[in-house]
């Protein structure tokens, strides 16, 4: 099977803060210890909601950068 992996990293040096915010986030979402868990048990719901969540602070965050820092 061939390996297709596009998923180089816009800017490598910000891997530490993404992986740092993962964490937070699945520490709001009750997900203590997610970095040690085997992300295997866990439901496809439970990760993808950890990515999601990421994903909608990430666009918030953009969001509010490119308007100059007001918020709603």
């Amino acid at each position: 099977m061939t390996n297709n992996n596009n998923n180089n990293k816009a800017v490598p040096a910000a891997k530490a803060a993404l992986n740092q915010m993962k964490l937070e986030t699945a520490n709001e979402l009750g997900l203590s210890n997610y970095e040690n868990m085997d992300k295997g048990n866990l439901t496809a719901r439970q990760n993808g909601y950890v990515g999601g969540t990421m994903t909608k602070k990430l666009v918030e965050m953009a969001e509010q950068q490119m308007s100059g820092g007001q918020t709603k």
